[in-house]
């Protein structure tokens, strides 16, 4: 129990109950999906809500049997209520972390952008931030300042129905009155929500060649950095630190183990026994493609050579692609056309020399 990370969660809940409902068809906020998401991070140790709760009379059962906190928010005018309550609950985060020094991991359920500083805040204290937020309703400026960002749509258990950009009338608050003109949108009949369309091939695939760029690349720049093994579980860390929206389940596959073994037999990376079981090393292969793709850019420089044996490096990705389509340098780990060709320069499957009347790269295939 004294490895594990004591989670304090808190929760925007107008933001939240609000959001799903304006966004994810009227469906009501349910905290099961997000309880069930931190049981499998931590142990969570404290559970606060705010709101006016005299606006959410009915969701006070649902949080009280989750043992939630509710801090109550008496509504006064407009702003200054949400002002009020934003700076509620950034006040006792903060004092919480001074005071609980034993609380790892903070959990702001919201998507507001003004609890961003709060964010900030944390980090600096060394405290892991995770958000939540429903997807549509989520500013696009707090994700990135997070460790890690649940979109709660998208957790296990929202079974939230299919939507169309934001043209859904806006949610009211329960009993609150609604202006004129929007009792006129209420009278007017409802349009039944068009389905969602389904991805094509094209797209499946590119996002199977994104999701291949990107674990290839954090690979390379983590042997690059560190010069040791690379786990699975830095690995992932890594990936979160770089997009805090990553999870394995947007491309279909259950866990992150299972991603990595589909990755590996698409010889994009290598798994080997690692130093802890569940957790294996992660590596790029040293032959295979990439002795391939060095042949490959050997076999079109001498093609390509003209009399004085040299092709320019400019143009020579495209000339790779007609022979073979779907070659991409990325894939490999490496970050750029230029690095891949260097790495072949020094394998040495050609030569790469700069060249100031061409003011470009030239490539010649090697002398035996």
């Amino acid at each position: 129990m004294d490895q594990e990370d004591r989670i304090a969660l808190f929760l925007d809940y107008e933001n939240l109950a609000l959001g799903a409902r304006e966004h994810l068809g009227g469906m009501a906020f349910d905290l099961r999906p997000i309880a069930d998401a931190l049981a499998e991070r931590g142990r969570v140790v404290v559970r606060r809500a705010y709101a006016d709760w005299s606006y959410f009379d009915e969701d006070r059962r649902m949080l009280t049997r989750s043992h939630v906190e509710l801090i109550e928010m008496p509504q006064r005018m407009g702003a200054s209520r949400k002002n009020a309550a934003d700076i509620k609950m950034a006040v006792d985060a903060v004092e919480l972390a001074f005071e609980r020094a034993y609380v790892s991991t903070f959990v702001i359920c919201t998507g507001d952008s003004d609890f961003t500083p709060l964010v900030h805040k944390l980090r600096e204290l060394n405290k892991r931030v995770i958000g939540v937020g429903v997807e549509k309703s989520t500013s696009a400026l707090l994700p990135p300042a997070c460790d890690e960002f649940l979109y709660y749509d998208r957790l296990e258990g929202v079974d939230a129905p299919p939507t169309r950009g934001r043209r859904g009338r806006p949610a009211r608050l329960p009993h609150a009155e609604a202006p004129p003109v929007e009792q006129e949108r209420e009278r007017a009949p409802e349009r039944e929500p068009e389905p969602e369309p389904q991805p094509t091939a094209e797209e499946s695939a590119r996002d199977a060649d994104t999701l291949a760029v990107l674990v290839a690349q954090t690979v390379a720049g983590l042997q690059g950095s560190s010069g040791g093994e690379v786990t699975a579980s830095t690995l992932k860390r890594t990936l979160l630190r770089k997009d805090p929206t990553f999870s394995e389940s947007d491309y279909g596959f259950r866990t992150f183990g299972e991603l990595l073994r589909h990755l590996a037999a698409q010889r994009v990376v290598e798994l080997a026994e690692g130093p802890a079981k569940g957790d294996p090393e992660v590596s790029l292969p040293e032959h295979g493609d990439q002795e391939v793709a060095f042949a490959l850019v050997r076999s079109v420089v001498q093609d390509l050579a003209g009399a004085d044996g040299a092709v320019a490096l400019s143009g020579l990705k495209n000339q790779l692609r007609r022979v073979r389509p779907d070659f991409s340098e990325k894939k490999l780990g490496y970050r750029g056309f230029l690095q891949f060709c260097k790495a072949a320069a020094t394998s040495g499957a050609v030569r790469l020399e700069w060249s100031a009347d061409a003011d470009d790269y030239l490539l010649t295939t090697p002398t035996t």
